[in-house]
């Protein structure tokens, strides 16, 4: 793809390095803190009328309580679905149906646990300041190739590439501050 309007190539740096950011949150709010929150189950598919589906397709989601989330389905007869759904995830839930609802205590952490999903955030974060360098290096090269197509000079070169390594920076210590909260929640009692 050539893009002689720098601009354009710049907005589209941008767009994929929030990309990578938005990704980077939606996996880290898959990780389970002791406490309770509907996207916890944001990964978890149910198999209703013959297809996969995502959990909050199939039923009203809430957080009564600190430590529970109930899961009321539009279609009772999914009830039994929806627990094995949440049973079968890597979560580590036990969900319970009592007729009408399906409730779904969320157990404290142990330590070992904690560390365990701290390591996990830790993996999330470096896979995502990877995602952000991908990016990065695919501007800067197409840089490199419009400099040495006489396209733009020296200077447009230096400038779009420090814009670059500026915007890198920027979205590296979105991914740092994402990992930090991360770790504050998994930490708190």
């Amino acid at each position: 793809m050539d893009f002689s309007d720098l601009k354009g190539m710049f907005a589209e740096v941008k767009t994929r390095m929030d990309g990578a950011i938005d990704r980077v949150r939606r996996d880290m709010a898959g990780v389970r803190t002791g406490r309770a929150t509907v996207s916890l189950l944001d990964g978890v598919q149910v198999d209703a009328y013959g297809s996969k589906m995502p959990v909050n397709q199939v039923a009203t989601l809430s957080v009564p309580e600190p430590a529970l989330i109930v899961a009321q389905p539009f279609d009772p007869s999914l009830m039994a679905a929806i627990e094995k759904a949440i049973r079968a995830s890597d979560l580590g839930l036990n969900p319970m149906n009592d007729g009408k609802v399906v409730r779904i205590p969320i157990p404290a952490l142990t330590d070992e646990r904690r560390k365990e999903l701290s390591r996990h955030v830790h993996k999330q974060a470096e896979d995502g300041r990877n995602a952000v360098r991908q990016v990065r290096r695919d501007a800067n090269d197409r840089l490199k190739k419009l400099l040495k197509e006489h396209k733009i000079s020296e200077d447009d070169e230096r400038k779009g590439l420090d814009h670059v390594q500026k915007m890198t920076d920027e979205h590296v210590k979105l991914v740092d501050e994402l990992q930090r909260k991360k770790d504050q929640e998994l930490l708190e009692r």
